[in-house]
Order: structure tokens, then C-alpha cells, then sequence
């Protein structure tokens, strides 16, 4: 039993990362850390503040929590600490237990996350279909961004309501006291990070807008709320280690709160490793990226820290900055206790408006608007289930959200194969037909290759696409995928596809789609997946594929001879 626990399978990255580590890659991991800190140090102030609680409770959660997940994680540069999926639930779990029921409420959802690492549901995110997903951050992101107009434009209002129709109306009714110079500043952070953005995805947009309006709020003493004026400062020194106050009576308030955190970080920290793979072409290791995680939220709160989950925007910071390793992550952390330490007091200048306006940006980022057209593409009860997790989000309570949307998840699931089952006679006709679909008659060239995709490819299964890239150098130009036994297609399914195609089409491959049934090739058009693969590439049959395979790469033996000439 203990050397199962002691294979690659259940060892962290960092670990694994040190058997071919070297000065080179430490020299590109110190660099990219300490670029991702000073990225970090706004957005980890900037979420705490949102969550009702000081800034320096984001700062020991970044530092706690960054260096556990990196140490202890299964990816090899996801960058952990606070992130804007938490704010909303936070906020909410403060208001209502106070800031004992957060420390008790986090200690509880790492406990979960250690539970589901530890027994092999790491891969059990993946059961959550994509409309109950974008749901989720759309409803989100609207939440975060209306919980930053007041300090964006400056609103003189002594207390924002938990309640967002009621904030929505409290803010509405204050508007008038806005201040023209946080408005200015906000708008000015804003212009930054856009700008920055624009220019390189390397340049730390939130660090630069950060720095620029600290100084203007410092030499032409703008009279804007700043971290000072609201919070006395940050303590300068280390994160005290302080046990959390357990209180029994709050266990049973606290049990759906906990699971809505440990669900969120579950979800956020594996879509956050999974764009980390892509960025670095390395495949991480959900279960012991759980576990990390689980071991991170216990101790985070024992320094008085947040909530945290792995952080898109950060990591993916982290890799265009050269990490090579957990080390960066590690240095990430190291760098935010060296500001805790030596540069706490210069922390007094930032002004509220200008963490507001790097918020409203993080809100529009993780809110994936672009997914919003395409599922208005799908079947209507994809749209409902969108809608349904949207609104609960929104307007009722992000637990509630959750929890309906595994609910959905399971209707949804049961619907879908209940309709994969048809009963029917086997006709002349059908028979025919089938001659058009068999493989065993075909010969399949060396240019091109066949996979295929047996039963219904709803959201649980649609990681098992990744067989088709996962030796993408050693594939062919033509790549076929045969739909004929493919019972039902959904959302997250039609989103797989659409990412294989990516990936083919990256290393100049052309992928070809054939003999889809009634429901996936109705959905296959509906979503308008021609645009993706090219109409030409989507074959009523496999013989009918073969055939435009051979095109294909007659077009690309005739572009190599005139290349040639």
C-alpha cells in the first residue's frame, strides 16, 4: 500500500520537476516568479478587500497558500492563491458567520479537497457539464464588478448590501456622491491594463497600473480612498500562525458553504491546470493537484489567510514569464513575504479606485462572454440550464447555484442517455446503408489515420479525446474522426471536438469528421462547427472521408513541389 503512495502517481510536480533540474532552469524559474509576485500583490489585496476582509489576508493567503501548491501540486506551473471565484461566497460566508465561520468553513472544504484527491476523484470535476461551467463564472464575474462601482467611481456609501438587486439600488440611489478624481484614476487603470495587454502579454498590466496610480495618488495628493485612509496599512513582519477558533454550533450552517468552496476550487484549480498544460505541453496530475489544494485551505486560515484555488491569470502569467518549474511558484510566494517584510508601508498609497479598476478587469476576464454566442447555438435545454445557473448566481446564492447545477448536471446526463436507446427494424435499406460506414473493406493510406468515438460523448467522457493528441507529433497530416458509433453529443463534448480541431490545425494537420448520427450531426450544424473544421471536412461516411483525405494531401504533395521549384 505505501509504495503505491510512492510511484509518480501520487508524487507532487516539485518532486518530480528536481530529477532533471539545473542552474538554467532555476535562473528562468527565479525570474518568472518573481514577476507573477509583484502581479500578485495587487490582485491577492484587491480580492481579500472584496471579500469583506483586510488586505493582508490576502497577501498571507497568497504567500501560505502559494508556496503549499506549488510544493505539493500535481502541475508543474499552476500558481495558487486567492482568486475572484471565491469573492462572492467570502463575502457571503462573512456576513453571515463572521470571520470565524470563514477560517472553519475553509478548513472544511480543504479537508473535502484532501477526501477527493485522496480517493481518486480528482477526474470527478469533469461530470459538470460546460453551460453549468460558464454559467457559474458568468454569473460570477457580474457579481465581482458590481461589488467594485462603488469604490470605482468613488460612491460615498457607509454600507454596500450583500444582496445584489439591493447593492444594484443602494448604488443607484448614492450615485450622485461620486468623486471625479477616483473616477478619473479608475478609468486611467483601466486604459493601462488594456494598453499594457495590447502591447505584450508579457507586460504585468496590474503591477504597471498599480505602481502609476500609487504614485499620482502620492505626488499630486488626490484626495481618493487609498489602503491607508481605509485600513491603516498593512503590518509589516511574517504572518502570525494562529489556530482557528473552532465552534461546534457552526458546523452545520457551514456544510453546504464548504462543499460550494471546495467544488469552486476543485473546478477553478483544474481549468486553471489544464490552460497550464496547454501553455507548457505538460499534463498535470488532478489528484495530487486536489490534494495540494486541500492541504493549502487548511492551513491558509491558520494565518489568517482566504480561501484559494489555482489562479488562471497568474499562471498563465508564470509561463509566458519562462517558469520551468513548482520552484516559480515557490519564489512567487517568497517574493509577496519579502514585500510583507520590507516594503509594507509604501502598500498605505494604493487608492481603492485603482484596485476597483483592476478588478473590473479581472471580472470581464474570467466571465467568458465569447462561450455566450455559441452556446446560443445549442439545443434549448443547454440554453435553460445556462440561463437557470446564470440567474441563480446572480440573484439567489451562489451554494444554491451550485447545487442546482449538479442537479442539472445529473438530469441532464440521465436525459442524454436515455435517448442514446433506439429500438428498430433492420430494413434492406439498412443494411445498405451500413456498407457506406464499414471498415473492414477500406484500406486506410499511410497519410492519414482513423479514430473513433464508441457510445455517447457527453461531459464525464470528454476527456478520453485526449488519446488523439496526446503523440501529436506522431500523427499524420490527415486525422479522422468517425462518428458512426457516437450516440449523443453535448455542449462539453462539442467543446472537446473544437479543441482537438485547434490542436490539429496548430501543428498543420487536418482533422475530417464522419458518419454522425441524427442527434450529433443536427448539433454538429446547429453550432455551426463547420466554420471550425471546414464544411468540405465534415463526410456523411467514412469512404466519403477517406476520399477527401486523399485531396487533402494531394493539395499538400503539390504546395511542397511548387515550394520546391
Amino acid at each position: 500500500m505505501v509504495s503505491a503512495f510512492l510511484d509518480d502517481r501520487w508524487l507532487p510536480k516539485s518532486i518530480v520537476c528536481l530529477r532533471d533540474y539545473n542552474r538554467h532552469k532555476f535562473l528562468l524559474d527565479l525570474i518568472a516568479g518573481v514577476t507573477v509576485g509583484l502581479v500578485a500583490l495587487p490582485l491577492a489585496m484587491a480580492f481579500s478587500i472584496a471579500s469583506g476582509l483586510t488586505p493582508q489576508a490576502g497577501i498571507y493567503c497568497a504567500v501560505v497558500t502559494g508556496f503549499l501548491i506549488s510544493a505539493l501540486g500535481g502541475s508543474k506551473t499552476q500558481i495558487g492563491g486567492p482568486t475572484g471565484a471565491f469573492v462572492v461566497v467570502v463575502a457571503g460566508i462573512v456576513a453571515v458567520h463572521g470571520v470565524d465561520g470563514l477560517f472553519m468553513c475553509t478548513v472544511m472544504a480543504g479537508v473535502l479537497l484532501v477526501i477527493m484527491g485522496a480517493t481518486g476523484l480528482g477526474t470527478g470535476v469533469k461530470f459538470i457539464p460546460r453551460p453549468v461551467v460558464i454559467g457559474f463564472t458568468n454569473g460570477i464575474a457580474v457579481l465581482i464588478a458590481s461589488t467594485q462601482i462603488k469604490d470605482f467611481f468613488g460612491v460615498h456609501l457607509d454600507k454596500v448590501p450583500g444582496v445584489f438587486w439591493q447593492r444594484m439600488d443602494a448604488l443607484a440611489r448614492n450615485f450622485h456622491t461620486l468623486s471625479f478624481e477616483a473616477t478619473a484614476l479608475a478609468v486611467f487603470t483601466l486604459l493601462t491594463l488594456i494598453i499594457c495587454r495590447s502591447f505584450s502579454a508579457r507586460i504585468p498590466g496590474p503591477i504597471v497600473a498599480l505602481l502609476l496610480g500609487t504614485l499620482a495618488v502620492y505626488f499630486f495628493k488626490l484626495p481618493v480612498e487609498t489602503i491607508g485612509t481605509r485600513f491603516g496599512g498593512i503590518p509589516n513582519g511574517l504572518p502570525h500562525l494562529q489556530i482557528p477558533k473552532f465552534r461546534p454550533e457552526l458546523i452545520h450552517g457551514l456544510l453546504g458553504p464548504a462543499f460550494t468552496v471546495a467544488m469552486l476550487g476543485a473546478i477553478e484549480s483544474l481549468m486553471s491546470a489544464v490552460v497550464s498544460d496547454r501553455m507548457s505541453n505538460d499534463r498535470h496530475n488532478p489528484n495530487v493537484e486536489l490534494i495540494g489544494q486541500g492541504v493549502a485551505n487548511i492551513f491558509s486560515p491558520m494565518f489568517g489567510g482566504l480561501p484559494a484555488t489555482g489562479a488562471i491569470a497568474r499562471t498563465a502569467t508564470n509561463i509566458r514569464s519562462g517558469a520551468q518549474s513548482p520552484i516559480a511558484g515557490i519564489v512567487h510566494a517568497a517574493t509577496l513575504l519579502c514585500i510583507l517584510l520590507f516594503a509594507a508601508p509604501l502598500v498605505s498609497y494604493v487608492p481603492m479606485c485603482a484596485l476597483a479598476g483592476i478588478l473590473m478587469v479581472v471580472a470581464y476576464n474570467m466571465g467568458e462572454w465569447g462561450e455566450i454566442p455559441q452556446l446560443l447555438k445549442l439545443t434549448k435545454t443547454d440554453i435553460s440550464i445556462w440561463l437557470v445557473t446564470f440567474g441563480l448566481t446572480v440573484f439567489a446564492d451562489l451554494t444554491v447555484a451550485v447545487e442546482a447545477g449538479m442537479i442539472l448536471a445529473a438530469l441532464l446526463f440521465i436525459s442524454r442517455v436515455a435517448a442514446t436507446t433506439t429500438v428498430s427494424e433492420v430494413t434492406d435499406e439498412y443494411v445498405e446503408d451500413g456498407r457506406m460506414h464499414i471498415l473492414q473493406d477500406k484500406d486506410i493510406p499511410y497519410y492519414a489515420t482513423i479514430f473513433r468515438i464508441h457510445g455517447p460523448f457527453l461531459f464525464g467522457a470528454t476527456d478520453k479525446i485526449s488519446v488523439v493528441t496526446e503523440s501529436l507529433h506522431k500523427l499524420p497530416p490527415v486525422v479522422i474522426l468517425r462518428l458512426r458509433n457516437m450516440t449523443a453529443l453535448d455542449a462539453t463534448g462539442l467543446f472537446a471536438l473544437e479543441e482537438v480541431a485547434k490542436q490539429l490545425h496548430a501543428s498543420k494537420r487536418t482533422l475530417i469528421l464522419c458518419g454522425a448520427r441524427e442527434q450529433p450531426a443536427q448539433l454538429i450544424h446547429q453550432a455551426e462547427f463547420a466554420e471550425v473544421v471546414g464544411r468540405e471536412n465534415i463526410c456523411d461516411n467514412v469512404q466519403e472521408a477517406l476520399s477527401r483525405a486523399e485531396e487533402v494531401y494531394e493539395g499538400l504533395e503539390a504546395k511542397f513541389v511548387t515550394a520546391k521549384s
